[in-house]
């Protein structure tokens, strides 16, 4: 194997929006990302992923981008980028941008032109279709909710849109659509940016002939039918060709409904397409039978489906293909409330020990803003208190149109579950919100703030943040962390989640009790050489007290 510096790389996640105010808008900004290098640099990470920081009239948190070459005002100018790459740089970091190129915004001029005519040079840059028998042109539905088809009386046609109607799917059938796509990020790479985060890339292509779907959900976008589609790795591999072949680049591909074959096809390690891909498996388990709901439930993951779908795709891709490893982004509620407790009596201890489980697994590492803090979802009762589209979208028609649930279980769910809950202003310290801006910030923070912030978290060495501090320079330290093999212990284990790595000789054992109760597992673990990191002061041995992790190395 050929290792890749990206290999090496633990990735940190930035929501421009909630990062940090310079401007005293209430809203964060590129210059407020230059204000806090030193504290990433601290933390230790390799790469910063910006969320999109483009112009869009932001119906869907900017990824609906009206403008790819303009930096969204309220973010700052091109010159503010320019000076926030130089920045970024000259810490040792790199960036990595996110690309939107499976649709557009419908105020992109690209759209605006198209919907005009049949014959101009825009006409197919989208993917247009007819009325059948005076409806949508099939019965999908668009993630959000709703038709995935909007019917423009200039064109006499509907329009495709697999996510929101302002969110039109681009047609890459079209050979001038993948150049244009191609032009793009070439600016981007031209300009110095490190790699590309690649939004729903999967989806690109689309089926032949647009099928109906054979059982249509009631809410949301059908996977299984419009991912993974018949000429992606041809469009994946004419965009390594014409432009990635050509820069030193990380390039991770975000691919829901993708299983680990798929994944090796995209990106293995000699396919000449991307590094890796994002894949939704662990995050998308969920007990609730009833499909019509979606995602939307309470229900704590089994700790044994957890284990099978990481462990699953850390054996499918040793020596094949990279894993990207995490728990938190800005599509998913906080990790330590989902997958373990926010209980202030165990929440430090339970964010320790999803990162330890996390980090030490084959891959690269993605670090969500504020995950390094243990931050926490928020305790929202009311509806107005959601922000964002899908959660709106899904309230009224699941509750208001449908009736499947009541609105108070809907919002039960949404507490859970919401994307709201990694988009609240990043909790810097216990001062006037949050030390995130002197004004009024765009998103209610987290209550929380006065006992969960970076200020707090770095005068404390306990901290949740000195331990991913660790973690991270663990994983520069060891190859074996790096490229090891993966064995999953006693997958039916309900409440330890234990495995090993091996490399060179060497072994490391990694015991995780996701309970509040203290359990015994051995493991010989009384014959190892070293206790690499734990989030206790002490070692019981074969006893693992509540949310207790520990990482063993044995040579």
């Amino acid at each position: 194997m050929t290792h890749k510096w990206w290999q090496n790389a633990v990735v940190y996640q930035i929501y421009p929006q909630s990062f940090q105010d310079s401007n005293h808008d209430g809203i964060g900004d590129l210059p407020g990302i230059v204000k806090r290098l030193d504290y990433l640099k601290k933390l230790g990470v390799d790469v910063l992923w910006l969320n999109p920081i483009y112009d869009s009239p932001l119906k869907d948190n900017g990824y609906d981008i009206a403008d790819y070459e303009k930096v969204l005002p309220t973010y700052g100018s091109m010159a503010d980028f320019d000076e926030m790459l130089k920045q970024i740089h000259a810490h040792g970091l790199k960036l990595l941008m996110d690309l939107v190129v499976n649709h557009t915004s419908d105020k992109h001029r690209w759209f605006q032109e198209s919907k005009q005519s049949k014959d101009n040079q825009y006409a197919d840059y989208y993917i247009w279709r007819d009325p059948v028998d005076g409806h949508e042109p099939n019965n999908w539905h668009a993630a959000f909710g709703g038709p995935a088809w909007t019917y423009v009386p200039e064109r006499g046609q509907y329009y495709l849109h697999l996510f929101a109607p302002g969110q039109p799917d681009l047609n890459w059938e079209n050979p001038k659509v993948r150049e244009s796509v191609w032009n793009i990020m070439r600016f981007w790479l031209d300009k110095g940016v490190d790699g590309f985060r690649m939004d729903v890339i999967n989806l690109i292509s689309k089926p032949a002939g647009l099928p109906d779907a054979p059982e249509p959900a009631t809410y949301g976008m059908v996977e299984d039918l419009v991912a993974d589609g018949p000429k992606l790795n041809d469009y994946l591999h004419e965009m390594n060709d014409k432009v990635l072949s050509h820069y030193d680049v990380m390039t991770v591909g975000e691919m829901p409904g993708s299983t680990p074959e798929d994944a090796i096809a995209y990106t293995g390690l000699d396919s000449h397409e991307l590094n890796m891909v994002f894949q939704f498996e662990h995050v998308h388990l969920s007990p609730n039978p009833d499909p019509r709901l979606g995602k939307w439930d309470d229900t704590p993951v089994k700790l044994t489906e957890l284990k099978k779908a990481l462990s699953r795709w850390q054996k499918a891709l040793d020596g094949k293909g990279w894993n990207s490893l995490y728990w938190n982004n800005h599509d998913q509620p906080r990790a330590v409330s989902r997958f373990a407790t926010d209980d202030p009596k165990y929440r430090v201890r339970a964010a320790k020990m999803l990162g330890t489980t996390l980090h030490m697994m084959q891959g690269t590492p993605f670090v969500y803003e504020g995950e390094e803090l243990g931050m926490t979802n928020v305790k929202y009762t009311r509806l107005d208190q959601y922000e964002d589209l899908e959660a709106l979208n899904s309230y009224h028609q699941i509750v208001d149109q449908e009736k499947i649930i009541d609105g108070k279980t809907m919002l039960k769910y949404m507490a859970c579950r919401s994307r709201d809950h990694a988009r609240t202003p990043m909790q810097w310290d216990d001062s006037l919100n949050a030390g995130f801006s002197d004004v009024k910030p765009w998103f209610a923070l987290n209550p929380n703030y006065k006992q969960i912030n970076a200020k707090e978290a770095i005068d404390d060495k306990q901290s949740v943040f000195y331990h991913y501090q660790k973690l991270i320079q663990l994983r520069h330290q060891s190859d074996l962390i790096k490229f090891g093999s993966y064995e999953e212990l006693d997958p039916s284990d309900d409440q330890v989640f234990a495995y090993r790595r091996r490399y060179q000789g060497k072994t490391l054992l990694v015991l995780s009790n996701f309970t509040a109760q203290a359990v015994s597992r051995d493991y010989s673990q009384a014959t190892a050489s070293d206790l690499l990191i734990s989030n206790y002061d002490d070692d019981k041995g074969t006893t693992l007290r509540p949310y207790e992790s520990k990482v063993y190395l044995f040579k």
